[in-house]
């Protein structure tokens, strides 16, 4: 993974990033402050005209329109890059569920489903008298199984659907 080509970037995204760092320090905010002010200071005179406005205001707006693409372009970079690294956390653990690797493709409800899974396991971690005790999905996965095979007569499947759904829904 050492190789240069690998580490090769267009211009544009070289050019994104570099805009994206520079436009978000402090050295760039004095500039633009100081450049407000100057032009402010400048209005009497060119007794406010209409023009002395329009400087202003079409400046602002052109770089507004390209900063948006600009910081863009340097977050959907970023974002991915930490994307791959949560992947890769998640994929390397031996404990973790496989299926949150591609948790970003899922559809709203399917995370709202996972979301209230992950909260009853965090109001389980707080029962436990140990912070260092750690809940995983397949452990889940193990327990409910358990719990299914042992509840195998009818009448005791209909009485914990019932709780279980109700326990969930409410969270």
């Amino acid at each position: 993974m050492n190789s240069k080509s690998q580490h090769k970037s267009s211009a544009f995204e070289k050019f994104a990033t570099k805009v994206s760092k520079a436009a978000g320090s402090t050295p760039a905010f004095i500039g633009a402050f100081v450049l407000v002010v100057v032009w402010a200071a400048s209005g009497p005179i060119f007794d406010y005209s209409e023009t002395w406005q329009l400087v202003i205001n079409t400046g602002t707006t052109i770089i507004t329109f390209l900063m948006v693409f600009l910081i863009q372009k340097a977050q959907n970079k970023d974002s991915l890059a930490i994307q791959l690294k949560l992947n890769e956390l998640v994929a390397s653990n031996e404990l973790s569920s496989n299926s949150l690797v591609d948790i970003e493709n899922m559809t709203e409800e399917e995370m709202i489903i996972i979301q209230k899974y992950y909260h009853h396991l965090s109001q389980l971690a707080k029962k436990d008298l140990s912070i260092r005790t750690s809940h995983s999905i397949a452990e889940a996965n193990e327990l409910h199984n358990r719990k299914k095979e042992k509840n195998t007569k009818p009448d005791n499947i209909k009485k914990t659907t019932k709780n279980t759904s109700k326990k969930i829904t409410k969270k």
